[in-house]
């Protein structure tokens, strides 16, 4: 299939057109063997030599999200997120200096504060969604990785993605975005200056809380693009092939759902906005939010899925509306079909900068309707409680 001549959608929808060349069949075979036989020359003219590095259900799924984030270099895929990430900062050398947004997903933050110093990595953390102060942060030279999360989990603030790639490269530096909560259907970062983009795909990408999963896309086929890529085979953070074949099954409807849920997420902000119970509302789609203007100028087919919440009456009324729901689901992730509600800053203890009176909300693709009246009815009980 002619990646050129269809859209995004259609590509993404029939796995860019994958056929299974055997049966025919339109939904192409798992593949898993590990190894492969060798050419009489003892050549591999297949190109496939092992199954760590090479199997081509994961080659398939790849390309799917390569085209997806226009991804030149192509798109790598992992056992995790986390997996995904630090083989980015891995991929540094020891004594090199990192920049990172200050809130960003809490696992990694807490990876990059603990263990990244031990391999010799200098990581200084700041508000990348001010690029004075992310400017300020770079030291020219030293910095050679700037790492920023928009929208950041769970404050959903939004740094300028171009505007860091300059600051960046202007550094001699690479900027990597994770772009979890925002999917290419909303945001291509690398069309937008950045050399890396990361995706926990356990999350949108595959939407059915089913796989765990990561993935990075890079713009240029560079040496460091090469470093990460001698990670990921050397420390075997590899995907399966299985979880690959649902993760591109996922990607098939990844249009679809991501529109259902920002739309979903837009009218419970605006609505959650009016509510009595709630103080405020953190979204990048309301035109309140600090970095709305920066999100409509980068973002395109709404704003995302995920929002949050911060309720009147603290800590003891958030925790208690939370207890409280019955359509949506209290656990940990995101981008899901189905709705999540979550805690976080009893989830990520002390040195969160999440305000305790904020619940984290998971759009997911059911009845908008009923998951208002769910949290409507949630607040009030956990006021009460």
């Amino acid at each position: 299939m002619t990646a050129t001549k269809w859209t995004k959608r259609s590509l993404a929808a029939q796995a860019m057109g994958k056929i299974d060349p055997t049966t025919k069949g339109v939904v192409p075979p798992i593949h898993i063997s590990t190894t492969y036989i060798r050419d009489e020359d003892n050549g591999y003219s297949t190109g496939f030599i092992y199954g760590r590095p090479d199997n081509e259900t994961v080659h398939e799924a790849q390309a799917v999200l390569a085209m997806l984030e226009e991804a030149k270099a192509g798109a790598l895929l992992f056992g995790s997120g986390m997996a995904a990430a630090t083989a980015v900062f891995q991929a540094l050398s020891p004594g090199d200096h990192v920049v990172a947004s200050k809130v960003m997903y809490w696992a990694l933050r807490a990876w990059l504060l603990n263990e990244a110093t031990r391999w010799g990595i200098k990581v200084d953390f700041v508000e990348t969604d001010d690029l004075a102060a992310l400017k300020a942060a770079v030291k020219p030279g030293a910095t050679k990785l700037v790492w920023i999360e928009t929208p950041s989990n769970p404050l959903w603030t939004i740094t300028d993605i171009a505007g860091a790639a300059e600051i960046a490269h202007a550094a001699g530096a690479k900027l990597a975005v994770d772009s979890t909560c925002a999917s290419p259907v909303h945001t291509r970062p690398l069309t937008l200056g950045a050399d890396i983009v990361m995706h926990a795909a356990t999350k949108v990408l595959n939407g059915h809380s089913d796989v765990v999963a990561g993935a990075l896309c890079a713009r240029e086929d560079d040496e460091f693009w090469n470093r990460v890529k001698t990670v990921r085979k050397g420390q075997g953070g590899i995907l399966g092939p299985f979880e690959a074949y649902l993760l591109m099954r996922g990607m098939r409807t990844l249009h679809v759902r991501q529109e259902r849920q920002a739309a979903s997420a837009m009218a419970l902000a605006q609505r959650l906005s009016a509510h009595p119970l709630v103080a405020r509302v953190l979204y990048p789609g309301l035109p309140q939010h600090p970095g709305h203007d920066i999100a409509a100028r980068q973002m395109e087919n709404g704003f995302g899925f995920m929002l949050s919440v911060q309720v009147t009456g603290g800590e003891a009324a958030a925790i208690g509306t939370a207890a409280h729901v019955e359509l949506y689901k209290r656990a940990t992730s995101l981008g899901g079909v189905e709705s999540l509600i979550e805690h976080r800053a009893s989830i990520e203890g002390a040195g969160s900068p999440c305000p305790t009176d904020l619940l984290r909300l998971s759009t997911g693709i059911e009845d908008v309707d009923d998951l208002y009246a769910d949290l409507d009815q949630a607040l009030k009980a956990g006021h009460r409680s």
